[in-house]
Order: C-alpha cells, then sequence, then structure tokens
C-alpha cells in the first residue's frame, strides 16, 4: 500500500515540475523572464521545451 502512495506522490511531483517548467518556457518566450533566472531543477525541462518550440536562442547560459 505504501509503495502505491509513493508512487501516486512521485507521479504528481513530476507532473507539476512539467507544469512549471511549462511556465517557465512561457514567460522566458514572451520576454518576461530570463533562462539565466530558471531554477536549476528545471533548466533541462525548460530547455526543452524550448527547443521543441523552436526558440532554442533564448537559451543563454
Amino acid at each position: 500500500m505504501s509503495n502505491l502512495l509513493t508512487n501516486i506522490i512521485l507521479f504528481l511531483i513530476r507532473k507539476d515540475d512539467f507544469m512549471m517548467a511549462m511556465l517557465w518556457a512561457q514567460q522566458i518566450m514572451l520576454g518576461k523572464k530570463e533562462y539565466t533566472q530558471v531554477p536549476r531543477l528545471l533548466k533541462e525541462q525548460v530547455k526543452e521545451i524550448l527547443i521543441d518550440s523552436g526558440m532554442e536562442e533564448l537559451i543563454t547560459e
């Protein structure tokens, strides 16, 4: 039972991470934020979203 609960919690956390990455990518595309401001744990996901959106020029290290 606890294994199922752990898997559900991990799924929800990963889903929230993806939504946060989408929000950051959107803010970067709108010019309200810069890639350098993205939290370290979300950088790879945000980078992938920007590349998939054809906006790789907004990725500045």
